[in-house]
């Protein structure tokens, strides 16, 4: 995502931007704080570096990098990131010596020219041990787009308050950026086509085992079980027509676009420190109209903050 921010802050120049995520083992903690670093000082400081793990097949088999103990690994990446950001800013000599990472050189003029702006890091977590390291190192979490109200309270958060106590950190410093399966529209025929997409997106989160709780969690037992049946049977209609209308509602927003700002304030606010529109492109490429009431929708949901 770096060369889209970078084009991007040129034609934008008021936007806050993050890499929403950044996928951090295929490169060198070195290679992602310095493209950071200087983001962050070409945009004015509205950027904040957004890392996370991916999963182990995707960083073995498609990017051929070490995927074993990815918490730890995360946990040992975030703190080299961080030490080389000391370093640009001559806050420190470089000299990160943990259990993944070890960096020790930084010649001046292979060092990006320091400047004032504030550094922020961000990683995604899902289960009990990311978000732990969450709470322990990061300055914020990528909550999972698959996500409920009742999983935020009563498995993210608390893995987050755990890992903070372990690091002597105050909790409610570590933001939330929530993305919202939004399917708005003033008609059923108006959000069908994002209401559709959204379905698609749960049947394909929810396809993966380690995100079953997300279901079973809150009664709907055995959803991704059915969904991994219709997708080896090749049946993409299959899978999405295991997520109901009332699953929708769970794990994603639909509302009219005058109720759409009332609502995300009800359901997130106290919680995320920002919420990002998962499917907004597609809206906004679907009818250019959109852009201005996403427009509208933002200014009410900041001034509610």
């Amino acid at each position: 995502p770096w060369m889209q921010i970078a084009a991007a802050a040129t034609a934008a120049p008021d936007m806050f931007f993050t890499t929403g995520i950044a996928v951090a083992f295929p490169r060198s903690p070195m290679v992602s704080a310095a493209v950071a670093y200087e983001l962050a000082d070409n945009t004015g400081g509205r950027f904040r570096l957004g890392l996370g793990s991916q999963v182990k097949a995707h960083i073995e088999r498609r990017y051929s990098a070490e995927y074993d103990r990815p918490a730890a690994r995360m946990r040992d990446y975030v703190l080299a990131v961080k030490a080389c950001w000391r370093a640009f800013g001559r806050e420190e000599r470089l000299n990160h010596e943990g259990e993944f990472y070890k960096m020790s050189l930084l010649p001046a003029e292979w060092s990006p020219p320091p400047h004032q702006h504030p550094m922020k890091l961000d990683i995604s977590a899902v289960g009990p041990v990311m978000t732990r390291v969450a709470g322990e190192v990061a300055d914020g979490i990528h909550v999972h787009p698959l996500h409920s109200m009742p999983y935020i309270e009563n498995r993210l958060l608390p893995g987050v308050a755990e890992g903070a106590a372990r690091a002597g950190r105050d909790p409610d410093d570590i933001d939330l950026i929530i993305p919202v399966f939004a399917c708005p529209g003033d008609t059923p025929e108006e959000r069908a086509a994002y209401t559709e997409r959204a379905k698609t997106q749960i049947g394909f989160y929810g396809s993966t085992p380690n995100y079953a709780f997300q279901f079973d969690d809150l009664g709907f037992e055995g959803t991704t079980g059915r969904i991994r049946e219709k997708m080896k049977a090749g049946d993409l209609d299959g899978v999405k027509a295991q997520i109901t209308d009332e699953m929708l509602e769970t794990y994603g927003l639909v509302a009219s676009w005058d109720d759409m700002a009332d609502k995300l304030i009800a359901r997130y606010s106290g919680t995320a420190a920002r919420v990002v529109m998962y499917l907004g492109q597609q809206q906004m490429q679907t009818d250019p109209n959109h852009l201005a009431k996403w427009s509208e929708v933002a200014r009410a949901v900041r001034a509610a903050a």
